[in-house]
């Protein structure tokens, strides 16, 4: 792709880069970056493009995967801004040879050490519509590092709003305890929000060696189905689902089956849709 389709970027610097899953599973990585321009500013639930340089196949210059920022404003010194991006270290398939090859982007960040510098670009306006309200409801819907919107909506809602009267529901899967991003004995900042009366987390992991976390996830949707689907009905409800994009048939089938039929369900979904109340961001 060309510079002008890439457009505006700027230099961003590795502050920190750290493993939040064991060696036994998939790499995840909590990276922590630095931008020292004065114009570079954010808002909670946006997404930045990282740039990896070339040359690549087909004849690429550039190659450019974005990533959601996982915290829900700047934190560093005046003269600079720092952000967190989740990194998933990832590999392909090659479906006509068979050949395992490294993904791009992720194994170029999971890569960087601190103090190498990449260029970005963005920041992207996001995908996601989170209620000013602070009465409305909000169910999040998300698997892998689908939850780094997730964990910046809140720390805005319980630390940048002080308090939040409607509903918050985080509903998410994993493989297994340590994927459970943020959560884990490793890594538990999302903890501390489950003292909050309005909050609740609802987390499944895959019971069987060959079960995915999306599967998990569903089952976890299927725990609560009752509880998910009555918010979902209430008209100050707000929708927004991260992750692979596999979620998406699970979802549709659990909350079909609670609407009665796959059609009234997604009469439901439009309807949320055409009142900005429903927002999501899948990833292949």
């Amino acid at each position: 792709m060309s510079d002008v389709e890439l457009g505006p970027a700027v230099t961003a610097t590795v502050i920190e880069s750290k493993r939040i899953t064991p060696e036994s599973t998939d790499e995840v990585r909590h990276i922590v970056l630095r931008v020292d321009e004065p114009s570079f500013r954010y808002m909670k639930g946006q997404s930045i493009g990282v740039v990896v340089p070339g040359p690549h196949a087909f004849g690429n210059k550039y190659h450019m995967r974005r990533y959601s920022i996982a915290n829900d404003r700047p934190t560093g010194a005046e003269e600079g801004v720092e952000f967190s991006i989740l990194v998933r270290r990832c590999f392909y398939i090659d479906p006509v040879n068979g050949e395992r090859y490294p993904g791009t982007a992720s194994n170029y960040l999971c890569d960087a050490k601190p103090g190498k510098t990449i260029s970005i670009t963005g920041p992207y306006k996001s995908p996601f519509n989170v209620p000013s309200d602070t009465g409305a409801n909000l169910v999040m819907i998300g698997v892998g590092t689908g939850i780094a919107p997730f964990r910046a909506f809140l720390q805005h809602l319980y630390k940048d709003k002080g308090a939040w009267q409607g509903k918050v529901r985080l509903f998410y899967g994993a493989k297994t305890g340590m994927d459970m991003l943020y959560m884990n004995d490793e890594n538990s900042d999302l903890k501390e929000y489950f003292d909050e009366v309005t909050f609740a987390a609802y987390n499944a992991l895959a019971g069987k060696p060959l079960m995915t976390d999306t599967q998990a996830l569903e089952q976890s949707l299927e725990r609560h189905v009752e509880e998910a689907w009555a918010l979902i009905q209430q008209s100050n409800t707000y929708v927004c689902v991260a992750g692979l994009s596999k979620l998406l048939d699970s979802m549709d089938k659990v909350f079909g089956a609670a609407a009665g039929s796959e059609e009234k369900w997604q009469a439901m979904k439009q309807k949320m849709i055409d009142q900005g109340r429903w927002s999501q961001l899948f990833y292949s």
